[in-house]
Parts: structure tokens; C-alpha cells; sequence
């Protein structure tokens, strides 16, 4: 089979790979419906991570089962399923806890911008729709599998209740859907960070009621003003850079909530600033699969459109150009189709 695959800084390529198979009974096989480049996958793009030796590339997917393993009786060939870019049993403490991105028997997907996939742990991690959705709906879907389900986990952790102000720090795939996921948690006012117009167009469809297009103390400054003096009760970070965190932290009144979803590079966190500030501050891998039923439901039935985050529709042939689409914001986020 064929996926894209990153040898250095830059440099993806799509070519011939090992093919998807079943490895351990717990797991399945799927054929890609769509997949997609992420902002994280940026970071070794960009160099930031470094890349090592070249390996396959790619978490987020939708498609159609293929094969099983013989114990897994949660899905079967043919059904259209959906995952979260975190694998879990579903069944240890910590997935019972709600926390199944830091399930026992986690495995990260990295291998899903390619033609057919491994979904370890697919008991636990895959979630069926009851029919084959219209086409029309698998960006949506595909969303589901990380970026709505981080933006989402972003705006549980930050506690946005009915009637609050919220803010989003980040206008990227996940800061987009986390406008929605503080919309349809109830946000009276959602305060998007954004500099760049078509995100901010995007912010405003997904339920924004402000646009702040300053940076730093200057963007503080501004919500700060906007929340006469105060600050919100809920701030998203959804970038993972010091400054984003900074700006998220200070935008927060006494007794609000950061939730951070940004995966963190070089962020460092005053721990006295913190304390004094009555600030709570919570984040890490979105634990999606204890969102996926409610969220899969949520787009087949329109009540959300995640899926308009992806401006740009490629070939998964095409990878590499999606990749460089997005480093050089030439779009929000690239969906592939094989």
C-alpha cells in the first residue's frame, strides 16, 4: 500500500509502505474513508520536533472495517467507523475514569495518512455509525477524531458553563472547534484570538461574538476590557507555545479555568504567578473517545459542521502539497482522500 512518509524537515513523500495488518487479536484493519494533515504535524515539518529516521505520519481517520482480530466484536467488516487518534481498551481504571487518552494500554496512531490502517486497541477505540453517512459528512466525522474532540476536551477542561465568557487562544483547526465546543456547552460570549480574516469569518459562523486580533499583553489587554476589568471564566489554549500560554493564563479572572490542549513546546509555567493568580489550569491529550458517541451524534444529525475547517480538499497523493498548504497558511486544514 501506499502513505506519506517524512525523511526530514520539509520533506514528505507518499510512497510504498508496510502494509496495514492485523499484528494482535485486539486489532483491526480499516480502509481510509478520509484523513487529513494536522497542525501537530507541523512541528516535524517545521523541524521544531525533530524527525529522526523517516516514518509514516498521521493520527486522525475515518473509514470502512477491513479485518479483525479475534477478539474484537465491537465492529465488524464493512461498518463505518470512527476513532480517536489516542487508542484505549476502554476498560482500565483510567478509561473508566473518562481519561482514555492516558488509557493503560495507549498506543498514538501514527500511521493514518496512507490507504488502510492499524487500529490497535479497536475494541475500545472504534465507534461504528449505525449506516455507511452520506460522503457530505465525513469531514465532519474526521474532525470528530481529533480536532473537535481536542477542542471539545479543551472547553470541558476550562469549565465553560451556560451563561459564561469564554475565550480561545488559537484560530487553527483545533481553536475553531473549540468556538463551537464553547457554543454548544453555552458560552454566552466566546472571545476568539485570531489575526488572520478567513479564520476569523470561520470563528464568527461557529458562534464567536468577539474578535481580538492583538498578541500578548496587548491581546490581555484587550480581553480584559471586554470583560470590564476581569477577565473570563474560561480561557481555551488551543497552540502550545509560551506566549499562547502566557496570553491564556493572564486572560483568565481569579477563579477561572485554562484548559490546555496546544501540545506544549518550550512552555514553562511560574508556578508562584499561578498560585496567586486562583487560576485552575488543566489540559493534556484529548481524552476523545469519552466524547466520540455524543459527538458522531452531533454531526450526522447537523446540530455541528466541524468540517468546514477543512479549506482544502486534496488527493492522498498529494500529501506533501497539504502539508506545505498549511505551513504556509495557505489553508486552515488539508483533507485527503485516497
Amino acid at each position: 500500500m501506499r502513505g506519506a512518509v517524512i525523511h526530514a524537515p520539509g520533506d514528505v513523500r507518499f510512497e510504498t509502505v508496510d502494509d496495514a495488518k492485523i499484528l494482535k487479536p485486539t486489532d483491526a484493519v480499516i480502509r481510509t474513508a478520509v484523513t487529513c494533515v494536522c497542525g501537530s504535524d507541523l512541528w516535524p515539518y517545521r523541524g521544531v520536533v525533530p524527525t529522526g529516521h523517516a516514518h509514516p505520519m498521521g493520527h486522525e481517520y475515518v473509514g470502512f472495517v477491513e479485518e479483525v482480530g479475534s477478539e474484537v466484536t465491537a465492529v465488524r467488516p464493512g461498518q463505518f467507523v470512527v476513532g480517536s487518534f489516542a487508542t484505549s481498551d476502554n476498560t482500565c481504571a483510567n478509561c473508566r475514569n473518562g481519561f482514555q487518552s492516558s488509557c493503560l494500554n495507549r498506543e498514538f496512531m501514527s500511521t493514518c495518512q496512507a490507504e488502510y490502517v492499524r487500529i490497535p486497541n479497536a475494541q475500545g477505540t472504534l465507534v461504528a455509525t449505525e449506516d455507511i453517512p452520506d460522503e457530505r459528512l465525513w469531514p465532519g466525522l474526521l474532525a470528530v477524531s481529533d480536532v473537535l474532540g481536542t477542542g471539545w476536551w479543551a472547553a470541558d477542561a476550562a469549565e465553560v458553563k451556560p451563561g459564561s465568557t469564554a475565550v480561545v487562544v488559537g484560530d487553527g483547526a483545533v481553536g475553531l472547534c473549540a468556538v463551537i465546543a464553547a457554543k454548544e456547552l453555552g458560552a454566552e460570549r466566546i472571545i476568539a484570538m485570531s489575526r488572520h480574516e478567513s479564520r476569523q469569518k470561520l470563528a464568527l459562523e461557529f458562534g464567536a461574538t468577539d474578535i481580538v486580533s492583538e498578541r500578548g499583553e496587548d491581546g490581555v489587554a484587550r480581553v480584559k476590557n471586554l470583560t470590564d476589568g476581569i477577565g473570563a471564566d474560561s480561557v481555551l489554549e488551543c497552540v502550545g507555545t509560551e506566549q499562547s500560554m502566557r496570553q491564556a493564563l493572564h486572560s483568565a479572572r481569579p477563579g477561572g479555568n485554562v484548559g490546555f490542549v496546544g501540545v506544549p513546546h518550550d512552555v514553562a509555567v511560574d508556578g508562584q504567578e499561578l498560585f496567586y493568580s486562583h487560576v485552575g489550569l488543566r489540559g493534556g491529550p484529548a481524552p476523545v473517545r469519552r466524547y466520540l458517541p455524543d459527538l458522531i451524534d452531533r454531526v450526522l444529525t447537523g446540530s455541528v459542521d466541524p468540517g468546514k475547517v477543512f479549506d482544502l480538499t486534496l488527493p492522498l497523493e498529494q500529501v506533501a502539497e497539504g502539508y506545505r498548504a498549511m505551513d504556509e497558511r495557505r489553508a486552515i486544514k488539508a483533507l485527503l482522500k485516497p
